[in-house]
């Protein structure tokens, strides 16, 4: 359940009324009047009620240059509504609005994003070389690239292309630096490649790739629905960067057959990810306002769901053959 509040004209009152009653709203209360002309309204919504709502209020306000909607969690609301509601509560989509800010937090190329891919490609460089489960599980955690390939395909799910390239970007440079990073480790760091930690991320197989799949699912439904404390074994159990970091650690000591397993399961890893999410936004329903956006969005989702299916089915066939040919 959430509160949302809208400072609108006066003359709008009737209008946001009216959609309160049309939405069901629990609750609707007229504020102080200013003396701008504009007045405060607030709205007692339920949460799988509040996009349509804050989309409504958008189309409506948009000709107010100085309207705004705040949108107000509670934590808790007595009496409880009837369960038949919570629990359409507890499945509802979070906010698109809420949503992107996520996202876009999670693309932003700063100094704080490269210290964290520094720091979780030093700890997972000692974790791997050292053969320690919980130091790489450490390093899983802090998943500075997991954000940006979910903020990919979120962007995709609402077609917004500046949120595409920022997260292409973010990708790029996490990862060409993740590898940068760790290829000088493992040139000036002598260490025994033949750690078991190092050479379970130079072998995939099918499982890794129905891992994947359903990890980078139960990413996108943790965000939609709200529940990011998901997010911690999704971390772990699709960790982008362990396999980024075993690519550069074994190009530096020069093993390159190695190297190119765990490129190959990173790339498994990523393309997974992007197509399950891309999957998930879509079934969830997230999408963009305007009717002309979505017609736009849901042919570039059609566009990449391919792209990405095809390259799974290449990688699929490129794991298939390296087995054959290691028999």
């Amino acid at each position: 359940m959430k509160i949302i509040e809208v400072i609108a004209d006066t003359s709008s009152a009737g209008t946001i009324s009216a959609i309160a009653e049309k939405h069901k709203a629990y609750d609707f209360r007229l504020g102080f009047a200013g003396e701008d002309g504009r007045q405060t309204m607030r709205l007692l919504v339920r949460d799988d009620k509040v996009q349509t709502v804050l989309d409504t209020l958008q189309a409506i306000l948009g000709s107010q240059p100085y309207a705004r909607v705040l949108v107000i969690p509670l934590e808790v609301s007595l009496p409880q509504p009837p369960e038949d509601e919570r629990a359409k509560e507890d499945s509802a989509t979070a906010a698109r609005e809420k949503l992107y800010e996520e996202m876009e937090k999670s693309v932003q190329l700063d100094l704080n994003f490269f210290v964290l891919v520094v720091l979780s490609t030093i700890v997972a460089s000692i974790g791997l070389i050292e053969s320690n489960v919980a130091v790489v599980i450490g390093a899983m955690v802090i998943a500075p690239l997991l954000g940006p390939n979910l903020a990919l395909g979120f962007s995709t799910a609402i077609g917004d292309i500046s949120l595409m390239r920022k997260s292409l970007r973010t990708n790029i440079a996490g990862i060409g630096f993740a590898l940068a990073f760790s290829i000088a480790i493992g040139v000036f760091l002598p260490f025994d490649y033949a750690s078991k930690e190092l050479m379970s991320r130079t072998v995939v197989g099918l499982d890794s790739v129905v891992l994947a799949l359903a990890s980078g699912a139960a990413a996108a439904m943790s965000l939609a629905t709200g529940l990011s404390s998901v997010l911690v074994g999704v971390m772990v159990a699709v960790a982008l960067l362990p396999p980024a970091v075993t690519a550069g650690l074994m190009l530096g000591q020069g093993q390159f057959d190695l190297a190119t397993g765990a490129a190959l399961l990173l790339a498994v890893n990523m393309v997974c990810v992007n197509l399950a999410t891309k999957v998930v936004f879509f079934v969830k329903g997230v999408r963009p306002r305007r009717w002309w956006e979505k017609e736009k969005a849901k042919r570039a989702m059609m566009i990449y769901l391919l792209v990405w299916l095809v390259t799974l089915i290449i990688l699929v066939i490129i794991i298939y053959v390296r087995r054959t040919l290691v028999r």
